[in-house]
């Protein structure tokens, strides 16, 4: 249209604040235009980041984006799948709860909805999926703490009925194993990723005869837990227990020492995983359902600083300014 005619047709736009009719527009060209997105617990602070990812990936392209939370809750995961595919939404965003119900995943699938999991995959399926390198994160994070002098290296891990927290126990059972140190049993606990299991597993830890020169905790919540614990025993932080972590805490600032992380690139894998989504329903992606890796970043700071070292030196400190290290492969 003319120049002319196109500012006709806005300023009636904004005159009549005129929205279309999207259900309408919808029934037409047999697309709805929106994202499902369904999170296990919209309280961890790193699944906001994978929210706002996506979000803005979708957006970029047209799409709205709409989220659900099920609480970790197999039940509730079956209903808001259920109430997206009812909504006919293009697909679906999944970051998958424990369990191994996958009836309500694979039915959306055969109805023509894709679906890209997120963070984890649900076992018993062939699905897109956009990961974090877990096993590697895990074992780099036990090789920096091995350098470093700690030998006694405790894990807090996730359910491990979850492949993320197996993963990631199997880095650091790797770790130990590449230094040639016994993977201990008994310094193997399993939370739930939730901050009360943080706290009560390392007051175990801590109030042990023999406890980790070390520990290692599987996602950022439980660790505000076992922060919990250290100040009620009074325990200090790295000079008689070293702290390491997955995710970035919220407000780690004010925690004196401040934490070594390893950092999961939240945005990014909810925006390749928006990207991967869009593009299988815009049938730019073709392909059998693959798996992506995104790499972690491990951010050492003061709370692994150094004690003494295998060979006897007294190792350096780290300065409040963290310096960030490549990891290898695992």
């Amino acid at each position: 249209m003319s120049p002319a005619l196109r500012a006709r047709v806005e300023a009636a736009i904004h005159d009549l604040d005129f929205h279309p009719n999207e259900i309408a527009r919808s029934l037409k060209v047999n697309q709805t235009f929106m994202l499902g997105m369904v999170l296990p617990d919209i309280t961890n602070p790193f699944f906001p980041q994978v929210l706002r990812g996506a979000e803005d990936m979708a957006l970029e392209r047209g799409f709205l984006l709409v989220a659900a939370n099920t609480d970790e809750q197999m039940e509730r995961e079956r209903r808001v799948v259920s109430a997206l595919r009812s909504r006919r939404v293009d697909g679906i965003l999944l970051v998958a709860t424990r369990g191994k119900d996958i009836d309500h995943i694979r039915k959306a699938i055969e109805s023509g909805i894709p679906i890209v999991c997120l963070d984890r995959v649900p076992v018993g399926i062939k699905i897109d999926a956009v990961l974090l390198d877990n096993v590697r994160g895990a074992q780099d994070c036990v090789r920096h703490l091995i350098r470093t002098g700690y030998r006694s290296i405790a894990i807090i891990t996730g359910p491990l009925e979850l492949g993320v927290a197996r993963e990631r126990l199997r880095g650091y059972e790797a770790g130990l194993r590449e230094a040639k140190i016994a993977v201990s049993k008994e310094f193997i606990l399993e939370g739930d990723f939730r901050e009360n299991s943080g706290y009560l597993l390392a007051k175990d830890l801590l109030l042990r005869r023999a406890r980790p020169s070390a520990i290692l905790v599987s996602n950022g919540v439980m660790a505000l837990g076992v922060l919990q614990a250290f100040e009620e025993l009074g325990v200090r932080c790295p000079e008689e227990v070293a702290i390491a972590n997955f995710d970035d805490v919220a407000g780690d600032r004010s925690f004196h020492p401040r934490l070594t992380v390893v950092s999961q690139p939240g945005y990014e894998i909810g925006a390749r995983g928006a990207t991967l989504l869009m593009d299988r329903i815009e049938g730019k992606v073709t392909r059998k359902p693959s798996i992506v890796r995104v790499a972690p970043t491990l951010i050492v700071r003061e709370s692994t600083r150094g004690r003494v070292s295998p060979e006897g030196a007294i190792l350096p400190g780290i300065s409040d300014s963290y310096r960030k290290l490549p990891l290898s492969g695992s």
